[in-house]
């Protein structure tokens, strides 16, 4: 029994947690707002994982569930402090159902006609909330009070670090518990060959509409955590830039791995944070966006496997 649990990998995730547990109060500030923005992040990230890495399903369409989670907290909130056991629900089953219905049209493609199905509906939801009242158009709209729920107040910044740290625990066990179920078998079957998974007798179409829904939900759940922290949601959430951010995050991280996903997640984040500081670059921070884009080109050629390539090879070695 310790074997297998050794060999599922559970220690390491799971150490992680609790050293960001201990390390809560502690953290304040500058340090305590950057590591939140990376779990949420990694929530994002890991939600994509499934999509791209599980199913082999490549969406360039991903924040337009992040932003509808993310709208549908401000909006249910309305000029009182929301519930935060209600804003949850409603926030995932807005995204959810939204994935549900992007994913009954766009996964009758395949291959860049899927690609360019997803940015489209992405596209269509921004412009909703871009160009009508109901999102505040390009200003965005504004919490007037964070959630709460009893004893938990998000305007408490340590409510919002366990509040976050709380739900990326959830979101990475619930993708651990799928990879290792016989739904996640048949989405790596489908990953390595649908016709064969057809042949075999699977409905690949709802194999895959589910994992496209259950993804559309839990980046619901990281855009109501961006609201939650934020106080402010505006259009650019749903833009097509922010896909191609997570998007590379799992590249960066490694394709295929929950843990790459997570350190996608913080690398990219970090590098955009130091690239854009003048004290780290000087005048460079200038042109961060052209030291980002050559810097994840280097990562890429140089690691074809992503990051936690380089750390199995590591790990491997040092044996």
């Amino acid at each position: 029994m310790n074997t297998s649990l050794r060999n599922s990998g559970i220690w390491l995730p799971l150490a992680v947690a609790v050293a960001l547990a201990a390390c809560g109060p502690w953290l304040t500030g500058y340090v305590g707002d950057m590591v939140v923005k990376v779990m949420i992040l990694a929530i994002f990230a890991l939600s994509l994982e499934l999509l791209v890495g599980m199913t082999g399903l490549v969406s360039l369409g991903h924040a337009a569930y992040f932003g509808v989670g993310a709208y549908v907290t401000v909006l249910a909130s309305g000029d009182g402090a929301g519930n935060l056991a209600v804003l949850v629900p409603l926030a995932m089953l807005a995204s959810g159902l939204y994935a549900l219905a992007v994913g009954v049209l766009s996964l009758r493609t395949r291959g860049v006609y899927f690609i360019m199905v997803t940015l489209a509906f992405a596209q269509m939801a921004y412009f909703i909330f871009h160009d009508t009242p109901v999102g505040g158009g390009s200003d965005g709209i504004y919490l007037y009070a964070r959630p709460a729920l009893g004893p938990l107040d998000m305007e408490n910044r340590l409510t919002v670090f366990y509040v976050v740290l709380a739900a990326l625990v959830f979101t990475y066990a619930l993708l651990a518990l799928i990879r290792r179920s016989r739904f996640g078998a048949a989405l790596a079957g489908i990953r390595a060959n649908e016709q064969r998974m057809r042949a075999a007798g699977f409905a690949t179409f709802w194999y895959k509409l589910a994992a496209f829904v259950i993804a559309g939900a839990l980046a619901g759940l990281a855009g109501f955590l961006v609201a939650a922290r934020d106080g402010v949601v505006n259009p650019e959430m749903l833009s097509w830039h922010i896909s191609g951010e997570v998007l590379l995050m799992v590249i960066l991280g490694g394709i295929g791995h929950l843990r790459g996903a997570v350190l996608g997640a913080i690398v990219f984040t970090l590098l955009k944070e130091l690239l854009s500081t003048h004290g780290v670059v000087g005048g460079m921070a200038d042109h961060w966006q052209l030291t980002l884009g050559l810097s994840i080109i280097a990562f890429v050629a140089l690691l074809p496997k992503g990051l936690i390539g380089l750390v199995q090879r590591t790990a491997k070695e040092a044996k």
